[in-house]
């Protein structure tokens, strides 16, 4: 079967219900992808998040909820339950959040990863989701794939070759 690779570049979110489509987020550092998917359905959606919250905003929506965790995993969801999802049906799994500005004397608040992973798991836990599997934290960044067609996700670190987040 012929793949269609779509970009979900930082601050962008696909739902699609194409099984030709495979998502992509490239080379994830602190970003996080949250990644949905119906198994019966076969609904699937990512999202590429650069920062945990919108808190700048003042209590306003943010122009791009995509770009924030907090306001950009409902929408997700959203989107894959308005493709025909189902709640109690959905995989979810998370990729990213490395700490990419690592020195001596740094502090823990500018490891925005480990911010935008737990901002995540909140976010889903607040929508009544469970995280499947997830490959967070570290040091390398990595990249992330959602096949449309069977709801692999498969992740490949810096340095190191494919393999199945399962």
């Amino acid at each position: 079967m012929p793949e269609n690779l779509r970009a979900v570049s930082i601050g962008e979110m696909i739902a699609t219900d194409n099984l030709d489509d495979v998502l992509v987020a490239y080379g994830l550092g602190s970003c996080v992808a949250v990644c949905i998917y119906d198994p019966i359905k076969k609904v699937g959606g990512m999202i590429h998040s650069l920062l945990p919250t919108a808190n700048g905003q003042n209590g306003i929506e943010a122009t791009n909820p995509a770009k924030y965790v907090d306001q950009g995993v409902p929408r997700l969801l959203d989107s894959v339950l308005a493709l025909g999802a189902q709640p109690n049906r959905l995989v979810v799994r998370i990729a990213g959040g490395a700490q990419m500005l690592a020195a001596p004397g740094l502090s823990d608040s500018l490891n925005i990863g480990q911010r935008n992973a737990l901002a995540a798991e909140a976010a889903l836990r607040t929508l009544g989701l469970r995280v499947r599997n997830q490959d967070t934290g570290g040091k390398a960044g990595r990249t992330v794939k959602l096949y449309v067609t069977d709801g692999q996700v498969t992740v490949k670190k810096m340095g190191q070759g494919e393999q199945p987040l399962s």
